[in-house]
């Protein structure tokens, strides 16, 4: 009786051609992506911005990019994807290619926020992007209708915790920043306001100027033209120092409550996986862009104050420091939006 052979039986040729021809394409497709990366761009360039048409974010948004697209040699063409409170379009930018031809242009809302707000988002704000560059921060200042007998911050406090069901806040939305920097300031000094939630700040001005609203978190050149009119008044400015445009105006820090701040900061984002050398691109040509002296001038006049550092790994700190404070105070008042 002939037992079966234990040697292995020879691969057939096709096998092998099959296995040399796989090895050959994973190496073309290798240089392939070399060479796109180091070619980028060779196209226009979609920068989305997830809020509306005419904002602060799309405004300043528009100015560097303007700037970085002369030094990249292409057109970068800025998109407005809103809803959600800037969700929609961050997810978008999420699912998209990681080739550099998609980029997300944000705030602190939608990376450092939003992830403690929502019980669901399209996004992981770590694990689905690549953070490139941190590009500018933007204080509030704090006013008041002149019906409220307080000229300081100090002030203010006290005649609150004397009439805690009198004074009222406005805010920009539920989760915005402008309703957290509040209650964060609220939650510091120990006092209780209502909160009156609207569709911008621009309706609680109105509604300011009309008596009904007694205090209200603003972007500073937005708010500092209506205290120069008199028709309200300011107190502090929440930013980490004092804002050019405001120089008079003291930090809720200098005010008598240390360590409170709050700053919305602009940064430039890409899909996961984005290559390196593309990555490293694009930040050089954004950083660059906020060093113009024509761009720094007009960020200025926004209210938008140069980052300390524009750095990859000096960002991912910033957001994850900015994140986790966000979550204490969100954990600590019960904020939610479904």
């Amino acid at each position: 009786m002939t037992r079966p052979s234990t040697e292995p039986l020879p691969a057939p040729r096709r096998s092998w051609r099959r296995l040399v021809q796989s090895f050959a394409g994973a190496l073309l497709a290798s240089s392939a992506l070399v060479a796109h990366a180091s070619d980028w761009p060779e196209r226009p360039i979609r920068l989305i911005v997830p809020f509306p048409t005419g904002g602060a974010t799309d405004v300043i948004s528009r100015l560097i990019a303007e700037s970085a697209a002369k030094e990249l040699n292409t057109n970068i063409v800025v998109d407005n994807r809103t809803g959600a409170g800037g969700t929609i379009g961050s997810g978008e930018v999420a699912r998209s290619k990681p080739d550099g031809y998609t980029l997300l242009f944000t705030t602190s809302s939608t990376h450092a926020i939003a992830p403690h707000l929502y019980k669901s988002l399209p996004y992981d704000a770590e694990k689905d992007f690549t953070p490139i560059a941190h590009l500018g921060d933007a204080a509030s200042v704090l006013l008041v209708n002149p019906s409220v007998p307080a000229q300081t911050l100090p002030e203010l406090i006290d005649y609150a915790r004397a009439h805690p069901d009198e004074l009222n806040y406005a805010s920009s939305g539920n989760g915005t920043i402008v309703h957290l920097g509040t209650e964060a300031f609220l939650n510091q000094a120990n006092i209780v306001m209502s909160h009156v939630p609207y569709r911008g700040t621009g309706q609680g001005i109105n509604d300011m100027l009309g008596g009904s609203i007694h205090v209200l978190l603003d972007a500073i050149p937005t708010g500092m033209p209506y205290v120069k009119s008199g028709q309200l008044r300011a107190l502090a400015v929440t930013g980490p120092q004092r804002s050019p445009l405001a120089p008079d105006l003291p930090t809720f820090q200098e005010s008598g409550l240390p360590g409170y701040e709050s700053v919305t900061w602009f940064g430039l984002y890409a899909p996961a996986g984005l290559p390196d050398d593309i990555r490293d691109k694009a930040y050089q040509a954004f950083a660059h862009a906020i060093q113009d002296p024509n761009v720094r001038s007009r960020l200025q006049t926004l209210g938008v104050d140069q980052p300390r550092s524009t750095s990859r790994e000096d960002f991912i700190a910033l957001v994850r420091e900015d994140s986790a404070r966000w979550q204490s105070l969100i954990k600590l008042t019960g904020i939610q939006i479904q």
